[in-house]
């Protein structure tokens, strides 16, 4: 196959100064975006900052990695909210640079770039890019685990295999996905005959031998705990829970999110790559593409199909479908289309960041059902009602029944001592963890609940006196409520 195919009609190369300054361009544009929409933490921004400030090697629902991502920035840059969203603001970017080079080693320099560009404006990274989660770290390090891959492929030096080592472990502890990338990369190996010979060698088992040594602190602090990082995952996954079944809603909603996960024109293109005959499997290239796209849309598709799967657990696939998709169309002559549904992508990010002010323009009001950034709004307001009870009653531990509840008052209040409320002995998540409310204290509550009685709470303590409820009206019809109890001599649960 000759290279030059892909550069098209013209013979202008797109430089990496000219991606950069693109890539720099979106990311201060997405700083702006975030200042404009005046958003407060989301719920598991929040969360993690409370880990950040407890570094520890793992966490009831994650590895590590996200947490020490933001206590650094938090060093780098002050403890603020966008410190917090640096990681996710610094690292997408990074990965399209990554998926630009990955694209300019298997094509052409033309390739790289509208790569790189697919991935940095198709609507999934678009929306994750303007909040911190796992999703950052873990598809930086798939990215530049599939760049190092394919160099070893045509090397297969021992640093190379130890540097994809130390990529796949730090992949381990950003999300446990990353070990669909080994999966991957060991059908990438069995499908190349160069790659076959390599697994008679011992670069790749040196590797894995690195990976799991990376993660090996991450292991062993589930084992002291019970495992509850795995244990969440089966939970979340509904893997060896019984009743799964077939569900075929499910399945459509999954299958509707990828399309707009990736946009539905890059989207169609991957389906047409994946069907057509030519190149598919038999080029070198598209085979290591596929082989890291088609293995876990299919696998995280027959979970939707079959029980659950959330529409951003396929997310590192566009990593390699962003490649695959402008390699397809370049290939078929098709530069028009691959270029217009990048553009179609970047204009839908636009709509999406500035929906407020288009909704504000068409003359309506924004409200619970049209704003779709109300999971990050009134947070503030909130916690600055509870505030002067906590002020008012020094001496009571911070105690909440609901994690979205507890992290937003520990972010915003940074309370001496908090709690979660933990009646029931199934842990749901790392307060429930490490800071269940116990009776050693002895000290009075401040019981915050979403929920407007206390329930069965009240009946664990020797005294119980409500003395404030907080009603803040984000929106007419989207209010936040809270109820705050003092408590007195906790009995136990």
């Amino acid at each position: 196959m000759n290279p030059d195919q892909y550069a098209g009609a013209t013979p202008q190369r797109a430089s990496l100064t000219s991606f950069l300054v693109l890539v720099l361009a979106l990311s201060l544009y997405r700083v702006g975006v975030i200042v404009h929409l005046g958003l407060d933490p989301y719920v598991d921004e929040a969360y993690y900052w409370g880990w950040a400030q407890a570094l520890g090697w793992g966490y009831y629902s994650k590895p590590p990695m996200i947490a020490a991502l933001i206590a650094g920035s938090i060093q780098l840059f002050g403890d603020h909210l966008l410190a917090i969203k640096a990681p996710s603001l610094l690292l997408y970017p990074a990965t399209a640079v990554l998926i630009r080079q990955l694209g300019c080693t298997l094509f052409d320099n033309r390739v790289g770039f509208w790569s790189g560009l697919a991935f940095l404006t198709m609507p999934l990274t678009a929306t994750l890019g303007l909040f911190v989660s796992t999703d950052a770290p873990l598809l930086f390090f798939w990215a530049l685990g599939m760049l190092l891959l394919w160099r070893a492929l045509q090397q297969g030096t021992l640093t190379q295999w130890v540097g994809i080592g130390v990529v796949c472990g730090l992949g381990l502890m950003s999300k446990y996905t990353m070990l669909a990338f080994v999966g991957s990369a060991f059908l990438v190996l069995l499908a190349d005959a160069g790659g076959r010979r390599q697994l008679a060698r011992p670069g790749p088992w040196i590797a894995a031998v690195v990976a799991v040594a990376i993660l090996a602190p991450n292991l062993a602090w589930n084992w002291q705990h019970d495992f509850p990082t795995i244990r969440h995952t089966a939970e979340i996954t509904r893997i060896g829970v019984g009743g799964r079944g077939w569900d075929p809603d499910e399945f459509v909603e999954f299958v509707g999110a990828q399309f707009l996960s990736f946009g539905p024109l890059l989207m169609a293109g991957l389906l047409w790559a994946c069907f057509r005959p030519q190149p598919g499997w038999a080029e070198p290239r598209f085979r290591f593409l596929l082989l890291f796209a088609l293995p876990l849309l299919v696998i995280v598709s027959l979970q939707a199909l079959t029980g659950r799967a959330n529409g951003n657990w396929s997310a590192p696939v566009y990593v390699s479908a962003s490649v695959l998709v402008i390699a397809f169309l370049a290939h078929r002559a098709r530069w028009k289309l691959a270029i217009f549904a990048v553009a179609f992508n970047a204009t839908l990010g636009v709509v999406v960041y500035h929906w407020p002010d288009l909704v504000q323009l068409a003359g309506k009001t924004l409200n619970g059902r049209n704003d779709p950034y109300k999971r990050a709004r009134g947070w503030n307001a909130l916690v600055e009602q509870v505030r002067p009870q906590l002020t008012a009653h020094p001496d009571a531990v911070l105690v909440g029944d609901d994690r979205e509840l507890l992290a937003q008052l520990i972010y915003g209040l940074r309370p001496s001592r908090y709690a979660r409320w933990q009646a029931d002995p199934h842990i749901v998540d790392h307060y429930g963890l490490t800071v269940p409310l116990s009776t050693t204290s002895g000290d009075p509550v401040l019981f915050v609940s979403i929920r407007p009685d206390i329930g069965d709470a009240g009946a664990r303590f020797d005294s119980v006196e409500k003395i404030a409820d907080v009603d803040v009206a984000v929106y007419q019809n989207f209010h936040r409520k809270v109820s705050i109890w003092l408590l007195k001599g906790f009995k136990g649960y």
